[in-house]
């Protein structure tokens, strides 16, 4: 008797872990498509979201259907773990789209960041 009342409650349990399992897949799917860029964006570390917004106003028809690609290959499984700016860069370039960062070159000195400019302004003083 005592057995049965047990099985009786890991039925219950995982009935009702079944339950909820179901209850937000429903959620889930009444939610509706998610957002292409979310999905992409929760992936991107570091510089990888000013890669993305760069090539979207650098060539703005293009980069919504990449992000539309990557985001479905995302939400499938297939491409996991985080994107940082260097791969995203390196694939847009794969595809034939240039896209160009602006690059500052800076200089520690004395504790202090100066550019290149404020470097040689100060030498030739």
């Amino acid at each position: 008797m005592v057995e049965d009342s047990e099985l009786e409650k890991l039925k219950r349990r995982r009935l009702e872990a079944m339950q909820k399992r179901l209850m937000t897949s429903k959620r889930k799917k009444e939610m509706g498509p998610e957002n292409p860029r979310e999905v992409l964006s929760r992936v991107l570390i570091g510089r990888g979201l000013e890669v993305l917004g760069v090539a979207e106003q650098q060539y703005p028809k293009i980069t919504p259907k990449v992000v539309e690609a990557l985001a479905k290959q995302i939400s499938r499984g297939q491409l996991n773990g985080p994107i940082n700016g260097e791969q995203l860069l390196w694939f847009f370039r794969r595809l034939g789209l240039d896209v160009r960062l602006k690059t500052r070159i800076r200089i520690l000195e004395h504790g202090e960041l100066k550019t290149i400019e404020e470097k040689l302004k100060t030498k030739l003083r």
